[in-house]
């Protein structure tokens, strides 16, 4: 791609936290508090489901219930996007077709994990989800995760769908975003999927950042987004770096068992994360807070 593109579900999107009440059931009513706090605090679009949201202990019927309520809560002031891909393309596209039922206004579909499918499955499992509804796709590429990575090749090819829209790229490897964007075709979206790497896939042509850190520096993000598109290099460089402990902070444990202690500690209790992940240590409790407090000087 020679130009950046537009970003067709906002710049900068929040993959937001599933709350837990004490008994380890979802909070809802936290959770629509959340997303109406994010919707005034930076996020363009929330994902549902992901990673952040734990989404291999959450049921199908949870999904659709967090799904339901999202629309619900912020439908009409932000995009919703439902993380439907899991490693079954049969439960994956029966998902999306509940999520297009529940309003909203698109899906996110993860590489499929534990099977290590070759990436011809790769590119039938995407295609067969995108074509299960008029929603549009974005693909999550998480190698680290899904111990298989969507090639070059394969993206280009996914790319001709007229659904398959964008990709959040978590590869964690700039020389192969670079490439990447270098073979894409023009309109193709690349998303940051580390907060870390926001600055740079931005620079090299990426249109925003489905992040993290958003849940408790949105706005400072949104600016430093906004800044490095903008080509103001001077100031998103220097919001780049006062982001930076934090983003380190909140990976010191598995994701999202640090993010949680920070919205205890700077909003309101989510609860605990299900099992097997667990609390996090006082240790990253003490360097979430301290990343914190430095940013609030930024």
């Amino acid at each position: 791609m020679e130009t950046r593109p537009n970003a067709p579900f906002g710049q900068v999107l929040t993959a937001v936290i599933t709350p837990f009440g004490d008994d380890g059931t979802i909070d809802y009513g936290t959770f629509w508090r959340l997303t109406r706090y994010l919707a005034k605090h930076g996020s363009d679009g929330i994902v549902v489901g992901g990673t952040t949201g734990e989404s291999p202990t959450l049921s199908k019927v949870e999904k659709v219930a967090l799904f339901k309520a999202a629309v619900d809560a912020v439908g009409d002031r932000i995009t919703v996007i439902a993380g439907t891909g899991t490693y079954d393309t049969r439960e994956s596209v029966e998902l999306t077709e509940r999520a297009a039922e529940s309003g909203v206004h698109g899906v996110m579909a993860v590489t499929p994990y534990y099977s290590k499918p070759p990436q011809e499955g790769i590119a039938r499992h995407f295609s067969a989800i995108a074509d299960a509804t008029d929603l549009p796709v974005l693909l999550y590429n998480i190698p680290g995760r899904t111990c298989r990575i969507i090639e070059i090749d394969t993206l280009v090819r996914l790319a001709e769908h007229e659904r398959i829209v964008a990709v959040k790229d978590a590869v964690d490897d700039l020389d192969f975003t670079k490439q990447q964007m270098e073979a894409l075709p023009e309109g193709f979206a690349v998303y940051s999927g580390s907060d870390g790497h926001t600055r740079e896939i931005i620079r090299a042509g990426g249109v925003g950042v489905v992040s993290v850190a958003a849940h408790l520096a949105g706005p400072t993000i949104k600016a430093m987004v906004e800044a490095a598109i903008a080509g103001d290099d001077e100031e998103a460089d220097r919001l780049d770096a006062a982001l930076a402990p934090l983003n380190e902070a909140l990976f010191l444990e598995p994701n999202p068992m640090p993010l949680k202690a920070g919205l205890d500690l700077a909003w309101d209790p989510v609860g605990e994360p299900r099992l097997p992940l667990i609390p996090a240590s006082d240790e990253t409790r003490v360097a979430v807070e301290q990343a914190l407090a430095a940013l609030s000087g930024a």
